[in-house]
C-alpha cells in the first residue's frame, strides 16, 4: 500500500474545556474540524473522511441557532472544503467516495460539493437523517436536495466483523475488500458513529472524543455534554479501546484535533 492520507481545516469552534470534563484546564481551547482525503492512486480511489463545516449562509432555523449560540463556528470562504481541496492540488470532483462519520454540522457541511461520489455511511446514520430528534444535532437544511437519491454504501450491523488489530478487536467493514481502508464502528457519540483505519497505520476517530489528547479523561464528562451523547457507557467504552490501541502502536486521529502536518501517513 503507498497512498496518501491528507488532513484538512475546514472551519473551527471554540470551548472552555473545563466546562467540558470535571478537573478540565480552564481557559478557552480551539478545536478545529478536520478533513481526510485518503489519495491511492495505483487503484483510482480518493477517499473523503467527513467534509467539514458549510461555508455561507446556513438556513437552518432555530436548531441552527441553537447549535451556533453553544458551538459557534468560525468559517470563512477558504475553509470550504472544495476550496481546501483546490489549494493542495485536488480536483473535488475526483473524490470517488465520501465517508460520514456521523452528520453533526462540522462533519456533514460540505457534502453539497461531492454530488458525484460515493457516499458511505452506517444504517444508524441514515435512519437518524431521516428522522432526526434534537439531540440527534443534525440540520437537514444544509443537506443538499439530490442526497436521498445519491449513490451510497449503507452499512448495517451485518456488515462489520470483527477484526483484531494488535491485540485489540474491533468491528469493521472492509470497504474495498483489500484491507486499505477498514470502516469502524465506533458506537457512541451518535447514532451509526463510525471511523476508519487507513492501511493498519492511522485510525481516524471521528469525534470518539474532542480530541486524542482527551481520550483519557472521556469517563470525567461534564452532565450536559454527557447527555448529549447518543450512548454514553459506549463512548466510554469506545475510548477506553482506543487508548489501548494507541499504546499499542496505532495513531489514533481525532476530527478535532490540532495538527501541524498535512501528510498522516509519511
Amino acid at each position: 500500500m503507498s497512498g496518501r492520507l491528507r488532513h484538512y481545516v475546514c472551519g473551527s469552534t471554540v470551548h472552555d474545556p473545563a466546562a467540558m470534563f470535571r478537573g478540565g484546564e480552564r481557559g478557552i481551547r480551539t478545536f478545529p474540524s478536520g478533513v481526510f482525503l485518503y489519495d491511492d492512486p495505483d487503484n483510482g480511489r480518493r477517499v473523503l473522511f467527513d467534509t467539514g463545516y458549510a461555508t455561507g449562509e446556513w438556513n437552518t432555523g432555530w436548531r441552527g441557532s441553537v447549535y451556533r449560540r453553544l458551538l459557534p463556528p468560525t468559517v470563512d470562504a477558504s475553509d470550504d472544503v472544495a476550496e481546501r481541496l483546490r489549494s493542495d492540488g485536488i480536483d473535488p470532483a475526483s473524490v470517488t467516495h465520501v465517508v460520514l462519520s456521523h452528520l453533526h454540522p462540522d462533519h456533514g457541511g460540505g457534502v453539497r460539493r461531492f454530488p458525484d461520489a460515493t457516499f458511505v455511511l452506517s444504517m444508524g446514520l441514515l435512519r437518524s437523517l431521516d428522522a432526526p430528534r434534537l439531540r440527534d444535532g443534525i440540520l437537514t437544511g444544509l443537506m443538499p436536495a439530490w442526497f436521498p437519491a445519491a449513490k451510497k454504501i449503507v452499512l448495517g450491523e451485518d456488515a462489520f466483523a470483527p477484526h483484531e488489530r494488535a491485540g485489540h478487536e474491533l468491528r469493521v467493514a472492509d470497504l474495498f475488500g483489500d484491507g486499505s481502508y477498514l470502516v469502524v464502528d465506533l458506537p457512541g457519540h451518535a447514532a451509526g458513529h463510525i471511523g476508519a483505519l487507513v492501511e493498519n497505520r492511522v485510525l481516524l476517530a471521528g469525534d470518539a472524543a474532542w480530541g486524542s489528547d482527551l481520550l483519557d479523561v472521556a469517563d470525567r464528562l461534564r452532565p450536559v455534554p454527557r447527555a448529549v451523547q447518543h450512548d454514553y457507557p459506549a463512548y466510554r467504552q469506545t475510548a477506553a479501546t482506543l487508548r489501548a490501541l494507541a499504546d499499542s502502536g496505532i495513531r489514533i486521529v481525532c476530527s478535532h484535533d490540532a495538527r501541524g502536518e498535512m501528510e498522516l501517513l509519511g
